[in-house]
């Protein structure tokens, strides 16, 4: 199994309507990072006060997995770090799915569909968690989102597809995928969607 991937996820302090929209990513701060690093086979999460640890591991340069990584994650994170993360490799599988299929799919869409689990709750009951200082809460909600989008990205990589229910009401389609954990850099630039 290749070592040097990082799945991650983080969750803010503020919402877009706090910070006057999408415009300002940079406004919404870091309240938890969560992560799982296959370096050491562990699941990790950092305080916003704790996140030079994570920085450090970046050093190293992995792969960093992640559900609309690219446009959110990575952009608030890139204030926490010192270097350009848009240099880092990165596989963002809302991506990949937006790409193929011509319009975005929720990560509780893809889990229900194919993992058969749900999300815990919300971006916004993330951030009510950490304005209300109920931080073990937080850091639960955040790992529930960690491990639900490694089991994603696992799937994917060993059955080369995945599955999401559509907004449009044609119930439970497939999204055929290319990557796999040993080489997820080998992967096609598109994905394509079908009935199921």
């Amino acid at each position: 199994m290749r070592k040097n991937i990082v799945v991650f996820d983080i969750e803010t302090k503020n919402a877009f309507s706090d910070v006057g929209g999408r415009n300002n990513l940079k406004e919404l701060g870091i309240s938890v990072l969560g992560l799982y690093d296959y370096a050491d086979a562990q699941y990790k999460i950092y305080e916003e006060k704790e996140l030079t640890i994570f920085v450090e591991r970046l050093q190293k340069s992995p792969l960093l997995v992640g559900f609309n990584s690219r446009k959110f994650d990575v952009p608030v994170l890139q204030n926490y770090v010192p270097f350009n993360l848009s240099k880092l490799p990165q596989l963002d599988i809302m991506e990949q799915l937006l790409n193929a299929l011509g319009h975005r799919v929720s990560l509780d869409s893809v889990a229900q569909a194919t993992l058969g689990a749900s999300k815990s709750g919300s971006g916004l009951d993330a951030i009510k968690f950490f304005r209300e200082g109920r931080i073990e809460e937080l850091k639960k909600y955040c790992m529930d989102d960690v491990r639900i989008t490694k089991e994603i990205f696992e799937y994917g990589a060993t059955h080369k597809e995945l599955f999401y229910t559509s907004k449009f009401g044609n119930g439970k389609r497939r999204a055929v995928v290319n990557w796999s954990v040993e080489h997820p850099y080998e992967q096609t630039p598109s994905v394509q969607g079908s009935l199921f």
